[in-house]
């Protein structure tokens, strides 16, 4: 059910509209003026509001302009009795989605309201994919270990070193890899990513090189392998330490002649992929273990980048929070919630076992199950008490 934000300082204005809105299948919520809209506004969010111009305390102009600020999102419908043109133009140009005169033709106002919902609908989800599409997510922290990171990456991407992430699961692996593919003159070209240890050992050969028809059972037809999809841009094996050794030496192949096979096939097919990797596990107590190759550690260790846990860089977590806080709220079409001192507390002395994965899922919770201000009460109870 659509949520409609109702604000009029006329009472029976307000029940009259009401009354059809709700007959339409509209959930409305009523405001006497616009400094008790305003609040309502920040407190939940609206498909649409609807508006009087002419009130008290705050008219439906201010209004506009400071939910706008809070919410561009949500589409407002200026309505008044006292219109012209003018203050038509002016709702319009502030930003109103539309503008009705008293009293509204009820047909009008009703297609009014749909359209804003749909055009609303279309703007955020075409928001939403374009950020997904584009976005780079940001290195968030101001702590030595990543102030280091970020200028190491500066230095390395636009080389074609390759690079060996380490650090532990959770921990932003994957962020640094696709901070070096950015910042690089590879940048233009994909950057395909394989998780190693998501992959069965007898399937990562054909995932990472491809096969041909027929080269086994179930190779109904050609299969084109990560290597050559990457061809031109990065290629990021994460969780290299569970890599076969069978696939490790065809790896290491590929690393040292700028060329694959194909399972299955006898062609050899030339590829230019940089290749950066990462690995929660030592490699060098790997290849003691003899389930690592010692050659292909240091063909993949050019450059080296570990990257803290969580708990090791406690001084960036405010930074973290407030970053996934503003995330959240633009993804949920939310505003947005702040936490208070003594709750931000506890979230920096608490133990993160799951580094800042398990730290965005904490937010995201707190964000659903909590009031417009996160406490310590909601920390303890929705974090804490597991």
């Amino acid at each position: 059910m659509s949520n409609i934000l109702l604000i009029d300082d006329e009472k029976a204005i307000r029940k009259t509209l009401q009354e059809i809105l709700t007959y339409e299948g509209f959930k409305v919520r009523e405001a006497g003026d616009g400094e008790e809209g305003l609040k309502m506004f920040n407190e939940k969010t609206y498909d649409v509001v609807l508006c009087d111009i002419k009130m008290p305390k705050i008219d439906g102009i201010e209004f506009l302009t400071k939910a706008n600020s809070i919410n561009p999102d949500v589409p407002v419908i200026m309505i008044s009795g006292h219109g012209t043109i003018e203050t038509a133009v002016e709702a319009v140009k502030k930003g109103a989605f539309d503008y009705i005169s008293k009293p509204p033709d009820l047909n009008r106002m009703l297609i009014t309201i749909r359209n804003a919902m749909d055009k609303s609908t279309l703007s955020k989800e075409a928001r939403v994919l374009k950020r997904k599409v584009n976005r780079v997510q940001e290195m968030i922290g101001e702590s030595e270990a990543i102030m280091r990171i970020k200028e190491t990456i500066d230095k390395v991407a636009p080389t074609d070193a390759r690079v060996l992430i380490t650090g532990e699961n959770g921990a932003g692996k994957e962020l640094v890899a696709r901070w070096i593919h950015h910042k690089s003159p590879r940048s233009q070209m994909p950057m395909v990513e394989v998780n190693c240890a998501a992959i069965p050992s007898e399937l990562i050969e054909s995932e990472l090189f491809g096969h041909e028809k027929g080269s086994f059972t179930s190779a109904i037809k050609q299969r084109i392998g990560k290597f050559e999809q990457a061809n031109g841009g990065t290629l990021f094996l994460d969780e290299v330490g569970d890599m076969s050794l069978s696939a490790q030496a065809k790896v290491l192949r590929a690393l040292q002649e700028g060329k694959i096979t194909r399972v299955g096939g006898d062609k050899e097919i030339e590829v230019d992929v940089r290749v950066v990797t990462a690995t929660n596990k030592d490699l060098l107590k790997e290849v003691e273990a003899k389930n690592f190759r010692l050659d292909l550690y240091h063909r993949l260790s050019v450059i080296l980048i570990h990257v803290p846990s969580l708990n090791e860089r406690r001084q960036d977590i405010p930074l973290l929070v407030n970053k996934f806080l503003t995330d959240i709220a633009e993804e949920y079409n939310q505003p947005l919630k702040v936490i208070s001192d003594r709750a931000m507390d506890a979230l920096i002395h608490h133990n993160w076992t799951g580094n800042i994965r398990e730290l965005s899922n904490v937010v995201e919770r707190l964000v659903i199950l909590s009031g417009p201000t996160i406490m310590l009460e909601d920390v303890t109870h929705y974090v804490f008490a597991r």
